[in-house]
């Protein structure tokens, strides 16, 4: 119990770390690629993620999606994408390769793919070296450069918001 409180507050002064550290100066760069946070809870069916390349004029190589899963199912996984709770220490620390490679690309943009504020996925989009940053109306706005406000589960509207906001900011 007491490890679970002082990884809360690790991550808590991780994230505010990130956040001073953020370097916007590439922020109104075109859209070349695109990279997804997802959080498995609400949603696992990354293929529409991967498909999102024809509406933004990509190549499907340009859309990489990661995903949050609060801990591994006792099934193995072939999945290389994904972060859990467990690769985190208590004081904060990822220990994921994979999840570390993601978060160093500097994707043009970065979708945090969650309905409201979450202390994992939050570090996550806060650590990414992504220039433009797209989130859901709810979540910790000092991470987003904006913010959707449509139904989360209503992945067609979302996809034409985000189509015609990244258009509206020169993306495309």
């Amino acid at each position: 119990m007491i490890f679970k409180k002082l990884k809360q507050k690790s991550l808590k002064k991780g994230l505010n770390a990130h956040l001073k550290q953020r370097d916007t100066s590439g922020s109104n760069a075109k859209m070349k690629t695109i990279g997804f946070l997802v959080d498995e809870t609400y949603d696992q069916e990354f293929e529409k993620f991967y498909d999102i390349f024809k509406e933004l004029s990509l190549q499907p190589k340009d859309v990489k999606v990661f995903s949050y899963v609060e801990s591994k199912k006792k099934l193995p996984s072939l999945r290389q994408n994904q972060v859990q709770n467990n690769d985190f220490d208590w004081k904060g620390n990822l220990h994921n390769q994979n999840a570390q490679e993601f978060l160093d690309k500097q994707f043009d943009v970065l979708v945090g793919y969650y309905p409201k504020q979450h202390e994992i996925l939050d570090v996550l989009v806060a650590a990414s070296k992504a220039k433009f940053k797209v989130g859901f109306h709810g979540t910790d706005e000092r991470l987003f450069d904006l913010l959707l406000n449509v139904p989360f589960q209503d992945f067609k509207l979302f996809k034409s918001e985000l189509k015609k906001y990244l258009q509206v900011f020169g993306k495309l």
